[in-house]
């Protein structure tokens, strides 16, 4: 998301500084403390990163604005004589909510990601602009490999284990890109290393960006049984972007994302997922052709981008804020 909005802003014609890894890849100026990234996210680097990316800002004379996706760049956020804009990537988090609260008297403008984030994390002024994607790097697919997809992290909350239930239930195959994380073992190992041995199941792990617009392309669906608030849920959009319908809890930002029978269906049990997938498989009637377009009119970069682009107008232009530049 990150990525599609800086080459965007830069294909506007807008100057991008862009403070990530340096193994990172944009149009824009890059400019990093550490070489490589780190993973998984480790909080001393976090608050390095951020410390250094401030620091730099704060010695050039050329910034209008600062938008910052890193929580710990929010302590610096006073010392920044600069309007700042902070995009909410994560579920509610009361230390983070504790940050933003004391960062208030600093010109800091809140963004969410979805209606349903923003009333979770009680942030009731924040702007709320949809994540985008290039669309041109998801290829429509005909679906016509006879299978569901899965792709996300393997832990409980995206509810791995639902999507290899209803796929078996509806005596589909399903195919899985992803891996569980550290903390995540114990339920591997518990609930998902048993299932995974199922007739029809193919697990990939992690893949890169082609192979995922493949495996998202050929499949008849993606199941997004997330058992928790996600919200945004990337893997929505790419799959509608493919052509793929996507099948749904109605948790988190699924209501916003998922239009009923365009672009997806929302169901609310293992046995409707099962039902839902194994009727697409039978030959139900979808027009996936229509899902791609509707995923391009709604969540492609280029409506994300204006929006950040008007949002960073708006702000650079109030009075107070102009003067105190």
């Amino acid at each position: 998301m990150v990525a599609g909005l800086v080459d965007g802003l830069v294909a506007l014609g807008h100057a991008v500084t862009l403070y990530a890894a340096g193994d990172s890849t944009s149009g824009s100026t890059l400019r990093a403390h550490y070489a490589q990234a780190v993973w998984p996210p480790n909080p001393t680097r976090e608050l390095v990163h951020a410390a250094t990316s401030v620091w730099d800002i704060l010695e050039r004379r050329e910034v209008d604005l600062v938008h910052v996706h890193c929580p710990a760049a929010l302590a610096f956020a006073p010392l920044v004589p600069l309007p700042m804009i902070y995009t909410v990537h994560h579920a509610r988090d009361e230390a983070i909510c504790e940050l933003i609260e004391s960062v208030k008297r600093a010109q800091l403008t809140t963004i969410a990601i979805s209606y349903r984030q923003r009333a979770l994390l009680g942030c009731g002024e924040a702007t709320v602009i949809h994540h985008g994607l290039p669309p041109a790097r998801y290829a429509f697919g005909a679906g016509a490999g006879g299978y569901a997809v899965f792709l996300g992290r393997f832990s409980r909350d995206k509810g791995v284990a639902e999507a290899l239930d209803a796929a078996a239930r509806a005596s589909v195959p399903l195919r899985l890109a992803g891996r569980p994380h550290p903390e995540d073992a114990d339920y591997f190992r518990d609930q998902l290393a048993s299932r995974l041995a199922r007739e029809g199941v193919r697990w990939f792990g992690e893949v890169g960006p082609e192979a995922k617009a493949r495996l998202l392309g050929g499949a008849v669906a993606t199941l997004f049984p997330a058992t928790w608030e996600e919200p945004f849920g990337l893997v929505m959009i790419e799959s509608m972007l493919c052509g793929t319908p996507v099948i749904a809890f109605p948790r988190g930002s699924v209501a916003e994302v998922v239009e009923e029978g365009v672009t997806g269906f929302v169901v609310d049990s293992v046995d409707a997922m099962a039902e839902r997938v194994r009727a697409l498989v039978s030959g139900a009637p979808f027009d996936r052709a229509r899902c791609r377009a509707v995923a391009v009119s709604r969540f492609g970069v280029d409506r994300m981008v204006a929006a950040y682009a008007a949002l960073y107008a708006a702000t650079v232009a109030r009075p107070a804020l102009a003067e105190a530049r």
